[in-house]
This record gives structure tokens, C-alpha cells and sequence, in this order.
């Protein structure tokens, strides 16, 4: 899969600096809002945070996965945060989550859901791809980084 095929250049934000895991779903759920213009962001943090409670979405090693099913559309649709620095985020190894790889995926389309997943978290495994992640100075370099991974 082509991490650039699910988030274009304006879902790629490096360099960001949120303190606490709420806002960083607040603004995931702004930033996907901007791209699913129909639906209401309330709605999409709450299918973030419903998913958040069955257990965190953090894999470890900094990083984590939210994502959210929601209804009514009909692809998958990523954003990439890169934090300044680790944000409390319950992972599964304890440790603070800088790179945020985040979800919108249509409610019922559950094999391609899980195939996005598993294709993220191999991307993700890669120490080097995940270096490159965190030394972007801006959007359009985190961008490149993504586009040149595909």
C-alpha cells in the first residue's frame, strides 16, 4: 500500500506541539474534518475516542495508530502528525508517542481496514522510515518523506 495514496500533503503535520493525548485527537479529528467536509468533527473524535477506550492505540516505540470507523464514506483517509516531543498516550509499552498515524475508515469495510493497518504498522517498524519521520523540519519535507517511501 502507498502511505501517499491515503494522506495527501495538507494531512502531513511535522513539528507540531500538543501536550496531552485529547488535543492531539481534537486536531486529528479538525484536520480530517478539512477533508470530509460532511461530517461533523465532534463526530469524528467521539469514533476516535470510542475506539481509544477499548484500548490505546499505541504500538510502542512512539508511535501510535488512532483510528475511528465512521459512516457515510467510502475511503480511508490518514493523517500524520510528528509531536516536538512524547505525549502521554497509554501505549502499550509505556512510553511517550511522537509520531501519530491516524484513521478515518468507512464503518463495515472491516478486511480492507485491517489490511490498512498491517501495511501501516510494517511501514512503521522501520527505524530508519521512522527517524526520517521525526527529523522533518516541515509539512512538505514529512510529505516527501511518505511520497519516497511509496
Amino acid at each position: 500500500m502507498k502511505l501517499s495514496s491515503i494522506i495527501s500533503k495538507d494531512c502531513t503535520k511535522a513539528a507540531v506541539l500538543f501536550n496531552s493525548k485529547k488535543r492531539v485527537l481534537e486536531y486529528i479529528s479538525e484536520l480530517a474534518h478539512e477533508q470530509l467536509p460532511d461530517l461533523n468533527p465532534h463526530d469524528i473524535l467521539n469514533a476516535l475516542m470510542t475506539r481509544e477506550k477499548l484500548g490505546s492505540t499505541g504500538i510502542g516505540k512512539g508511535i501510535a495508530i488512532p483510528h475511528g470507523r465512521i459512516e457515510g464514506i467510502s475511503h480511508v483517509t490518514a493523517m500524520l502528525l510528528v509531536n516536538k516531543q512524547g505525549v502521554p498516550f497509554d501505549a502499550i509499552d509505556n512510553r511517550p508517542v511522537d509520531i501519530f498515524l491516524a484513521l478515518i475508515v468507512p464503518d463495515g469495510d472491516n478486511e480492507q481496514h485491517l489490511k490498512t493497518l498491517a501495511a501501516i504498522a510494517e511501514k512503521l517498524n522501520n527505524k530508519e522510515f521512522c527517524k526520517q519521520l521525526r527529523n522533518a523540519g516541515n509539512d512538505e519535507e514529512l510529505y516527501a518523506i511518505i511520497a519516497s517511501a511509496d
